[in-house]
């Protein structure tokens, strides 16, 4: 009669060791994978960075008296640039400025007919715009991932799995309130 209960102990003590490396495993996976979507927006962040200086460059050339949008995109850059290493949220947001500065400085350029006519300008905006939808639709597989990660740590039972081994739920790449007004067009009209 020892040897059954013996074993029995054995199989029930197995079946709970493997269900735990069982969900440890799943939520190493699914951290990963969140990892991995962000990584890809990193890589999408670091070209539009590469792209700006190129951008301000060719402006600051046609456009001499909007300085203060050329330096709100500047200042932009540099407070996204800034926060690499920073969380979600705080990243998200310092990007999120950067996206609303370039839309504030792309409605301005439709004031200038000459930097509109500019072909670099013209192929700098259609390469920061490309990366800004690539950016989307990145930021959409980001937040599937962590949305799926959230999801499993809170859930039981691999809400117990992961709080006892330090898994953390992952912020969201949201949009800022800023991303989702309106720019402001303003026509410079002769008096």
């Amino acid at each position: 009669m020892g040897i059954v209960v013996g074993v029995f102990f054995l199989i029930v003590a197995g079946t709970l060791l493997g269900t735990l490396v069982f969900y440890y495993n799943r939520l190493v996976f699914m951290k990963n994978q969140c990892d991995r979507s962000w990584a890809n927006i990193d890589v999408i962040l670091k070209q539009r960075h590469d792209e700006l200086p190129k951008l301000i460059k060719v402006c600051e050339e046609h456009m001499k008296f909007e300085r203060g949008t050329l330096e709100a995109v500047i200042k932009a850059r540099s407070a996204a640039f800034s926060a690499q290493g920073a969380p979600v949220a705080e990243r998200a947001a310092a990007e999120g400025a950067l996206s609303g500065a370039l839309g504030k400085l792309f409605a301005v350029a439709e004031n200038y007919p000459d930097l509109k006519s500019a072909a670099m300008f013209s192929q700098l905006q259609g390469r920061i715009s490309t990366l800004e939808s690539e950016l989307s639709d990145r930021r959409e597989v980001y937040n599937d991932a962590a949305t799926n990660f959230n999801i499993t740590t809170e859930t039981v039972p691999t809400n117990f799995v992961a709080s006892f081994t330090g898994f953390k739920r992952r912020d969201l790449f949201k949009v800022t309130e800023e991303d989702k007004q309106d720019v402001e067009i303003k026509m410079n009209q002769p008096g």
